[in-house]
């Protein structure tokens, strides 16, 4: 199997995509995400561009990595300016990181309009620069910019400003599709000509998304004899993004043949994807070809029951292969398979007629806006009341919630609730009144307070993610809503639903139910 050195750029072009940031401390952790990963290289920033990426660099001087090389990323020499008078280059020269990324011209619309220098001077400009890093003892990749549209202008001064890289000590030269609008075709033919003219140098492709091919044109470049990819963790960058890398790696390992990641690194796929979206306080997309929550979900009964008897009828690959895991929906269209399959997941079990009642109840409440696919926890509580093996942690009286507004403009929320808890013979009727910075914040914070002396568990339940949708928007403000709560205990994530006319008693509904699934387990009763 043929080598494929895996580069990433998500802390340097990454950080291009709107809203996209991350503290020095947080790209350290990426850092060591990609290291576990087992990326070759990666690219942690532009040194001379501000001081967050000194800062990050200076923290990484220090850092042990078991597998990662560190690059440091540049520009070549300023026009006019010698490359050993130039103070980015000597940024780079002067740099822990052993290898340095130079990015350059290769269209002449480029030269002409932003670098505004002579083509000669843009050829001189790239080979004197990589030369100076070189013989400060850098191994240099060049970074062909805008190159696909710059062979397609002038397909002579793109191929030499490539020679001139090459002829200056460039490792590694990169085909950029920089605008990422070329097609798989135009990539794959321009590459293989590309190789004919150069046949001894080794080239790498870094594509965009602008066309939606970045990751189909980095395969085909690979095939016609790229041997580096770069790419972005979950394809962030600049306006649609870059290529993902993260599925990148998993094609060429699992579809294309090519050595890649130890089976052990590659099963860190998953989790690292999700690492770097948490740290972006992004919700990790659930679509996601080989790590999203849905990659391996199965949701009509006959896809589900197929892959219970043979999992290659719908699943493409293992999904333990990349980390993640096969998951079965529940819907208004599942199975009886399912509702067993998803009982077993949790202990229960459940005889024929339970299922059929738990199937029922399911096509009731999803005629009704409820939708139990994206609220497993809610979930388990249903087959549990049909198991006997629910327990509720209270019983209700009433809650209220007030909500002022004064003249300054402060608002200021107040629930209390009434509650009669635990069930059984030691009940005890509680009554509770805390604030909070909303509706859904004092409640949360009064049945917190107000069990936490009878439940201990729930210190460690913890809200993460809080989702409202309006089901009929035609009725405006009397619309029914939905409210969608993913809460953890540190160990797992479930979520659970409310649906309501009223948005605070949708989200009580939900609330309290992601209370009860984080303790149904820490009890006795249930083990």
């Amino acid at each position: 199997m043929r080598h494929i050195e895996l580069y990433d750029a998500t802390l340097r072009d990454g950080m291009g995509g709107g809203g996209m940031s991350l503290t020095a401390e947080e790209k350290l952790r990426v850092v060591h995400a990609l290291d576990a990963l087992g990326v070759h290289l990666i690219e942690a920033g532009f040194p001379a561009s501000n001081p967050k990426e000194r800062e990050l660099f200076e923290l990484l001087a220090n850092e042990t990595l078991e597998v990662s090389e560190i690059v440091a990323f540049g520009m070549t020499r300023r026009r006019e300016t010698p490359a050993s008078a130039d103070e980015g280059l000597r940024v780079l020269a002067d740099s822990f990181a052993p290898v340095c990324t130079l990015v350059g011209k290769s269209s002449p619309m480029q030269v002409e309009k932003v670098v505004r220098v002579s083509p000669e001077e843009n050829i001189m400009m790239i080979g004197e620069s990589i030369s100076f890093l070189v013989k400060q003892g850098k191994r240099v990749l060049f970074d062909a910019e805008h190159f696909f549209d710059g062979y397609a202008l002038n397909r002579g001064y793109a191929l030499d400003t490539l020679r001139a890289a090459s002829v200056a000590g460039a490792e590694r030269v990169v085909l950029c599709d920089t605008n990422g609008g070329s097609l798989p075709g135009q990539v794959r033919a321009i590459f293989e000509a590309v190789r004919f003219e150069l046949p001894d140098v080794d080239f790498g492709i870094h594509t965009h998304d602008d066309a939606g091919c970045a990751v189909a044109n980095t395969l085909v470049a690979v095939e016609a004899g790229a041997t580096q990819v770069q790419g972005t963790i979950n394809g962030i960058g600049e306006r649609t993004g870059n290529a993902n890398l993260v599925t990148i790696i998993a094609d060429l390992q699992l579809k294309m043949g090519y050595d890649g990641l130890p089976p052990e690194r590659l099963a860190r796929l998953t989790e690292t994807a999700h690492l770097v979206d948490e740290l972006l306080n992004r919700t990790p997309d659930p679509a996601q070809p080989y790590v999203g929550k849905h990659a391996f979900a199965h949701k009509a009964g006959l896809h589900a029951a197929a892959v219970r008897a043979d999992a290659a009828t719908f699943e493409h690959v293992a999904p333990a292969l990349v980390g993640n895991a096969r998951d079965l929906l529940v819907s208004e269209i599942s199975g009886r398979g399912t509702v067993i399959e998803k009982a077993a997941e949790f202990g229960i079990e459940l005889d024929e007629d339970a299922v059929a009642r738990i199937l029922e109840s399911v096509k009731r409440l999803e005629h009704r806006g409820f939708q139990f696919e994206a609220a497993d926890g809610s979930f388990e509580l249903l087959m549990r009341e049909e198991a006997g093996l629910y327990e509720p942690l209270f019983e209700l009286e009433s809650w209220r919630v007030i909500v002022e507004q004064n003249r300054d403009g402060q608002v200021e929320t107040e629930a209390t609730i009434r509650i009669i808890a635990p069930p059984g013979p030691d009940e005890r009727r509680i009554l509770h009144t805390a604030e909070g910075n909303g509706p859904v914040n004092a409640l949360d914070k009064a049945l917190r307070e107000a069990l936490e002396g009878i439940y201990p568990h729930l210190r460690d339940i913890k809200l993460v993610n809080y989702k409202v949708r309006i089901l009929d928007e035609a009725r405006g403000t009397g619309a029914v809503t939905r409210v969608l709560i993913d809460a953890s205990d540190g160990d797992r994530v479930w979520g659970t639903i409310g649906v309501s006319g009223d948005i605070i008693a949708a989200s009580w509904n939900a609330l309290v139910d992601s209370l009860e699934v984080g303790t149904q387990r820490s009890r006795s009763r249930f083990g």
